[in-house]
């Protein structure tokens, strides 16, 4: 998996990681690595789009954890419809905020919100 399957948005002060479709042992590190990297760019707010990712084991799980926990400073929410149920089974949900679509992430964390 190259960093090209891994796209970044800046949208303001906002990051926006888009996640591949399917996040497992083969990809998880790669993942986490490209979150922690954009997170160190400084944004206020991280969202991880997952919107078109269909499977996700727990490796992709503690890779977001991991991220999550090493990212001081930035805010993280994901974006998930097909695998938002896992995530909301393992407790994601309760340290980071889990939205149905893209547009809800960034209404919610619009500037001055």
């Amino acid at each position: 998996m190259s960093a090209d399957d891994y796209a970044i948005e800046w949208m303001g002060p906002r990051a926006v990681v888009t996640l591949p479709a399917e996040i497992d042992v083969t990809n998880a590190d790669r993942a986490r690595e490209v979150l922690l990297a954009a997170a160190s760019q400084g944004p206020a707010v991280l969202i991880v789009d997952m919107s078109q990712t269909t499977f996700c084991d727990s490796a992709g799980v503690q890779a977001i954890v991991v991220a999550y926990r090493q990212a001081t400073g930035t805010q993280f929410r994901l974006v998930a419809t097909a695998v938002a149920r896992i995530l909301s089974l393992v407790g994601i949900g309760e340290i980071i905020p889990i939205d149905s679509s893209l547009d809800a992430a960034l209404d919610a964390t619009a500037p001055g919100r």
